[in-house]
């Protein structure tokens, strides 16, 4: 048999150099299509000079697109959600107010407005003590002149006389057009007179203060007296004036009487006890209410008190008069407290606002089982949709508290934390809660910290 292999060799031979000589054959164009350049050895050539490729090439940047901040919560922290839009009238303001707190020529501020669950300053006395001992600050914050609960009030000696009060809660004889920033005014008689007395049985930083303030109108001729420290009494003489006034005294006040010596026509609504710096936290609590009351206080008086006394962070408190055990649609509750949030816009417009849902609130059942009242959940998803809906900043309280059965819990804590009425909660109670807030502020504040230089790299 005749052996191939020999031929086989050659014409593989000859074919290779057929393909090298195919290299150096110029491109071949057929009906505008050019023929690709055979290049055997196109995987072992050494790179072109970068001189022979064009230079006019451009590749586009694609921009780095950096990820968004995402905020965290730490686990057992039920922190505040924020729904405030590009208008910023969640927690910026506060927390952005709280890098400036020791160059402000004034107290940061803190209105807490809210219903009996605060009266005789519960929640609120334990909220501003955490915060003056962080912040600075003392004082007890604005004291309206009379008051109902005066007698266990534990955060100031409060006592006064000659006064006809006058609140937004009440049945016959209240005009609206009156009324302060507490929904509250007061009439006084020659020689009324209100006195505040600091102490130090309950919260510290409250037994003294820097600075006294009066808040009043006077459409006639006014002789106000102030004796600070039961020392001599300097006389003040005001002609008639529009709009709200205010008179302060300064020095380290322990306490301070303010007398109506002459009038002729004239409204009183607070003294307030403050500090020259750091922290500010007033309770302007109304028994009875659900907060649509807000919305009719005068729109001049509440921006004249926000000229006067600024707020920049106004917290909102209700909901225990709102609740019923099987409310379901609270429609109309709902519109009324955004009335309410708008009207507190206009008239503070460089606040920050936070809406507190409401606490737990108990029920007996029929076969004597205490749970919560079915309605309460309910409100607070609409508490929820209020805040998103206003663009503010929502914090749920009944979650912090520990949720459903909750209140019955703090009636059975030792010490005992809330009421047997299982709705309000006792000056323990309000310590309790008031740190849950406290804490949930603070970390607000380190996660908005983050944010920004996060934002700012």
């Amino acid at each position: 048999m005749k052996n191939y292999i020999l031929y086989t060799l050659w014409l593989t031979l000859f074919i290779l150099i057929i393909l090298l000589i195919m290299y150096y054959i110029p491109p071949i164009t057929i009906y505008g299509y050019t023929l690709r350049k055979v290049d055997m050895l196109s995987d072992i050539r050494a790179d072109k000079p970068e001189e022979e490729f064009p230079d006019s090439v451009y590749i586009p940047l694609l921009p780095i697109i950096k990820p968004a901040f995402i905020d965290t919560c730490r686990t057992g922290l039920t922190c505040i959600e924020d729904y405030s839009d590009s208008t910023l009238r969640g927690m910026t303001p506060f927390y952005e107010i709280l890098d400036k707190i020791d160059t402000l020529d004034r107290p940061v501020r803190i209105a807490v407005f809210g219903d009996s669950f605060i009266e005789a300053d519960i929640f609120t006395a334990d909220l501003r003590e955490l915060l003056q001992q962080k912040y600075g600050g003392c004082g007890v914050g604005y004291v309206d002149i009379t008051s109902g609960t005066y007698g266990f009030r534990p955060t100031v000696r409060h006592s006064f006389r000659g006064w006809r009060s006058h609140a937004a809660t009440d049945s016959a004889y209240f005009e609206r057009g009156k009324q302060g920033i507490s929904s509250r005014y007061f009439i006084p008689s020659t020689g009324a007179y209100v006195e505040l007395r600091g102490q130090a049985k309950y919260a510290s930083l409250l037994d003294t203060c820097e600075q006294s303030t009066i808040y009043f109108t006077n459409n006639g001729p006014l002789t106000l007296g102030v004796r600070i420290n039961k020392e001599p009494e300097q006389i003040t003489n005001f002609s008639a004036a529009g709009g709200l006034q205010q008179i302060s005294v300064e020095g380290r006040i322990g306490s301070v009487r303010w007398t109506v010596k002459e009038l002729e026509s004239a409204l009183f609504y607070g003294v307030a006890m403050d500090g020259k710096r750091g922290m500010v936290v007033d309770n302007f609590s109304l028994r009875g209410s659900t907060g649509l009351n807000l919305r009719y206080i005068p729109a001049n008086k509440l921006k004249e008190f926000n000229r006067l006394r600024t707020y920049d962070l106004i917290i909102l408190q209700y909901g225990l008069n709102v609740a019923t055990p099987r409310g379901s649609d609270y429609n109309y509750y709902k519109k009324g407290v955004i009335s309410s949030i708008e009207h507190l816009k206009e008239c503070f417009p460089e606040a920050g606002i936070l809406l507190l849902s409401v606490g737990d609130r108990n029920q007996r059942l029929a076969d004597g089982e205490i749970k919560t009242m079915l309605g309460v959940k309910n409100l607070i998803r609409y508490q929820q949709n209020i805040a998103a809906e206003s663009g503010i900043a929502f914090w749920n309280m009944f979650e912090a508290m520990g949720g459903e059965g909750s209140m019955k819990k703090l009636v059975d804590a030792k010490p005992q934390m809330a009421n047997y009425d299982y709705t309000h909660i006792n000056f323990k109670g309000g310590r309790y809660l008031a740190e849950l807030l406290y804490e949930t502020l603070v970390y607000g504040k380190k996660q908005f910290d983050r944010r920004r230089e996060y934002e700012q790299e």
